[in-house]
């Protein structure tokens, strides 16, 4: 495969500098009878001694010593190999910063344990399970969990401690039980989450209330979903996967929470798409917080109306106040109080005016505008144009000769459609893109993690979030090339067609694709073999130029004939839907609130914005589901007095 460059642990590709391999590590040589039990302790008794006595230096000297930045995420090229450099990483989400960082090499991780240590103030560490895991066969590690608290909040952590070859840059530990021979064992990786807030746990469990509530129950409901004689603490605009996650969270934490959602009902998000809609991620992924998703007895691959029933039945069942056909129209903040004026209209076109303290935007993936490029001689065209969102199905089209502009999901997904209707479609590919298939490929990535065989949903999405992006991306790369090799045959037929293929963002696979883009790939369930066997014509040798009156015309001069041209061209960035309700002011002090930053972490999302009160939320259902839990927690933080919106920002 031309478009495959190979790899070796001798000749790595550069986004693999932020991996520990054992050759950076100098071979070192452990012990097969290795108690990792032991070690694992004496690491966590150390922390423990070292964060009691507000030591930075204890602290550092338990972790790798180095330098080293990789310079992954700087700009859109891919950097040189790093050598035989040691990386280490220090990720935290709340616990010690109120904020999503990842602190890369020891002088970024010595001024943040200087500025955060003392004020967290850590205490009463335990340890966890502990395992000694192989990724890869050079990539060894002692993983190791472990709790502990802080001033304000009870918080995990993940460790991962790899064996180093004593030098003078990486000398002998103090502790005893960290030294095995000629080896140390250090973090190279530390991950810190804040779990709880102190004295305002979840009503989970034993919390619940327990009392009977006879013959209460239906009224009870109505007035608190009624909000005859009060506002929300909390207004969340929209009710898909993201806005119900949050709402379920403060509902757990005690906090008055309204789901305003403009469609009739709650899935119609994904009800109302077209009717060949599937999900690509496995029914393990897509759990929602408190309720799991009902995977045993379902196909592994959830329709769109499956899906939209679930969450519609998830609101009910967690009794989530929500109005639907409701439209936000404006939204102000007053410069004193920080309350927010959140103006919306009903369906029966009456108004009302919300006062809340916070707002959380959960419209959708880019807040939901979708994006049609603009053409010359797009007025002209006697067919009919429509973007994917308002595509249903085939039927409409018998007959017809159609243009998909996209070769992402869903322009696969809708060609096929086409392709199974009997109808002349027509693919054109703008751009390369990134695939893999749902039964090999995708699966080769997510079973160690959300399978029927895999950790526990909460846990998998704690070693999920622990490795940070700078460093997951060599990770990430590597199983892009495992997945190359399962996907051999479907990738070599799309490419002898003529089908343009990449390995991804940095050649990093669909990771960093989607976390950056959202877009350019896709989860082959049967649209690459479509194209292999030309039942779906690719057009992809020349740009657009114009449409015409009978179809489009390219650069180099060729013409297709089109009836219907389809736009599967994606949203436009988030900022649009902001500005809608917010204005030109608010949108642009905002920023960004999709992609990611120069440390791996999303810009803008499941974090307070520049404005008090103002956060977004979107992702896939395991995003949603464990960032949700921290919207929340600084919600509620702000509501009791515990955090005041500032986070540590150097």
């Amino acid at each position: 495969m031309e478009f495959l460059k190979k790899y070796s642990t001798s000749n790595p590709h550069p986004v693999e500098a932020g991996l520990p391999t054992l050759s950076k590590l100098g071979n070192p040589k452990f012990p097969d009878n290795l108690d990792i039990k032991k070690v694992a302790a004496a690491w966590i008794d150390e922390l423990g001694k070292a964060a009691a006595q507000t030591n930075v230096e204890g602290v550092l000297a338990l972790l790798v010593n180095s330098d080293f930045k990789t310079g992954i995420l700087d700009d859109d090229h891919i950097p040189s190999a790093s050598g035989n450099v040691i990386p280490v990483y220090w990720r935290d989400f709340l616990s010690l910063t109120w904020d999503f960082r990842t602190f890369e090499g020891t002088p970024a991780i010595q001024n943040f344990l200087q500025a955060r240590l003392q004020v967290a103030k850590i205490s009463n560490l335990k340890l966890g399970p502990v395992s000694l895991d192989k990724l890869f066969p050079d990539l060894v590690w002692i993983q190791l969990f472990f709790t502990f608290e802080t001033e304000v909040g009870i918080a995990s952590g993940i460790a991962r401690l790899v064996p180093i070859t004593i030098s003078a840059s990486q000398p002998k530990s103090l502790a005893d039980d960290l030294n095995t021979g000629d080896v140390t064992w250090r973090a190279h990786l530390v991950f810190t989450n804040l779990e709880d807030l102190k004295g305002f746990p979840e009503s989970l469990g034993v919390k619940r209330n327990g009392l009977p509530n006879h013959g209460k129950w239906e009224e009870q409901r109505r007035r608190e979903n009624a909000y005859e004689d009060r506002d929300p603490t909390v207004l969340i605009i929209g009710g898909g996967q993201s806005g119900l996650d949050v709402a379920a969270r403060l509902k757990a934490l005690g906090v008055d929470a309204l789901i305003v959602e403009k469609n009739k009902r709650i899935g119609d998000n994904w009800r109302l798409r077209y009717d060949a809609l599937c999900l690509h991620d496995t029914v393990w992924c897509d759990h929602m917080p408190y309720l799991p998703f009902v995977s045993e007895i379902i196909d592994v691959a959830s329709s769109n109306l499956e899906l939209a029933g679930w969450l519609e039945s998830y609101a009910e069942a967690l009794e989530l106040n929500v109005w639907t056909s409701i439209e936000a129209l404006e939204a102000t903040q007053d410069r004193q109080s920080k309350i927010w004026l959140v103006r919306v209209k009903k369906g029966d076109g009456s108004e009302r005016i919300f006062k809340v303290n916070h707002i959380v935007m959960a419209s959708g993936l880019k807040g939901g505008t979708v994006y049609v490029p603009e053409y010359p001689g797009m007025d002209r065209f006697q067919g009919t144009m429509l973007h994917s969102t308002e595509y249903h199905n085939a039927q409409a089209h018998l007959n017809k000769k159609v243009i998909v502009i996209g070769a992402g999901t869903s322009a696969h997904d809708i060609c096929v459609d086409y392709v199974d209707s009997g109808i002349d479609v027509t693919m054109f590919q703008r751009s390369s893109t990134y695939i893999l298939s749902a039964l090999k490929g995708l699966r080769l990535l997510l079973d160690g993690l959300y399978s029927e065989n895999g950790l526990p949903t909460d846990v998998a999405d704690r070693v999920n979030a622990s490795f940070p992006t700078l460093m997951m991306a060599g990770v990430a790369h590597r199983g892009a090339q495992a997945v190359a090799e399962v996907d051999r045959e479907i990738l070599e037929g799309l490419h002898r067609v003529g089908f343009k293929l990449n390995m991804g963002y940095k050649d990093a696979g669909a990771l960093l694709q989607a976390m950056n883009t959202a877009s350019g790939y896709y989860v082959d369930v049967g649209g690459s073999q479509h194209i292999i066997d030309g039942k779906i014509k690719l057009k992809n040798d020349s740009q657009i130029k114009e449409f015409t009156k009978t179809g489009i015309k390219f650069d180099n001069d060729s013409e297709l004939e089109a009836d219907v041209v389809v736009f599967c061209t994606g949203y436009i960035d988030s900022g649009s839907t902001m500005r809608k309700i917010f204005g030109d002011a608010i949108a642009e002090g905002v920023g960004e609130t999709f992609g990611l930053n120069k440390e791996g972490e999303t810009k803008g999302l499941y974090r307070q914005l520049k404005y008090k009160g103002l956060y977004s939320m979107m992702g896939n259902f395991p995003m949603c589901r464990f960032y949700s839990k921290h919207v929340a927690l600084q919600i509620k933080a702000m509501e009791e007095g515990i955090f005041d919106g500032k986070t540590y920002s150097k």
